[in-house]
Parts: structure tokens; C-alpha cells; sequence
């Protein structure tokens, strides 16, 4: 599994906003993050949300982000609309529901599929949410303490 991009937001633009607008929490491209046992991605949102969170950090396909782009005519879709952790490549997502994987060294427990909610349809593009189903991303349990970062954010 390849990591390809990292994404953070210290706030909520859609969690718990059901019927009303967005909130304005942008999320940030860091190359480089600390994840911590039982909490998360540090500076996340959802760092230390509650204890046993599901979505401790969140993954996406960089294979099924292309997939969507031409799917639905969005050839501009970004990866950061779909508020989503860690863009990856080389894995099928669902595969990890219920399993134990590795990305960097940092263990992590697959736990549920990401679904999409309403919101896809503004962020991302109309027609995302129903597309998205069943591909919509993992959401995944922080088992180890540890750093991680993009290829882009090595030193050669």
C-alpha cells in the first residue's frame, strides 16, 4: 500500500450538521503526521474523539478517485472534497474490514467501510454519494503509536 496524501481538519464542516450548511473547517494537506494508539492522527478532528472510536483515521483509493472522475464527468474532483484521511493506492479497501494491516510500520484494525452520506453530492460532485456506495473508503482503528508521510514529503 502506497500512502499518497495525508489530510487533516481541526474542525467539523458536516459532522452533526444535518440540515444546516456546512461549517468552515478546511482541510489541509501535511505530508507528514503522528498517529497515536487508540486516539488517531494528531491535529485531526477526530484525534481523542471518544474512546474505541471507529474512525480513528479514514482511507480512501487513489484508484477509485480516478475511477470517479471519469465516471461522473468531474475530472477535477479533489482528493480533500471527500474529507478523507489518507489517500492510498495498491489496496482494496474493503479487503481490511476486520483485519489487522500495516501502513509504515504503524499497525491499524480495519474496522468499517467509509460510507458516503449526503454531502458527497455538494463536496464532491452531483451523483457522488450513490456512486460512491461500497466505495466509499475505510474507516480504521490507530493500534501503534508512529509517524507517517507521503512520498512527496521524503527527504531523497
Amino acid at each position: 500500500m502506497e500512502l499518497e496524501r495525508i489530510f487533516i481538519a481541526e474542525g467539523h464542516a458536516f459532522f452533526g450538521r444535518y440540515g444546516q450548511p456546512p461549517a468552515d473547517c478546511p482541510v489541509r494537506e501535511v505530508h507528514r503526521v503522528e498517529l497515536v494508539a487508540g486516539r488517531g492522527l494528531r491535529g485531526d478532528r477526530f484525534f481523542g474523539y471518544r474512546p474505541d472510536y471507529k474512525g480513528q483515521a479514514t482511507l480512501f483509493s487513489g484508484e477509485v478517485l480516478d475511477e470517479l472522475r471519469v465516471a461522473l464527468g468531474l475530472p477535477d474532483a479533489q482528493p480533500a472534497a471527500l474529507r478523507r484521511n489518507l489517500l492510498v493506492r495498491g489496496v482494496d479497501l474493503n479487503s481490511l474490514i476486520g483485519r489487522e494491516f500495516s501502513l509504515q510500520g504503524v499497525r491499524m484494525f480495519g474496522v468499517e467501510e467509509c460510507r458516503p452520506c449526503h454531502w458527497m453530492n455538494g463536496s464532491v460532485g452531483p451523483g457522488a454519494e450513490d456512486w460512491l456506495r461500497g466505495r466509499g473508503g475505510l474507516r480504521a482503528r490507530v493500534l501503534a503509536d508512529g509517524w507517517i508521510e507521503t512520498t512527496a514529503g521524503k527527504s531523497p
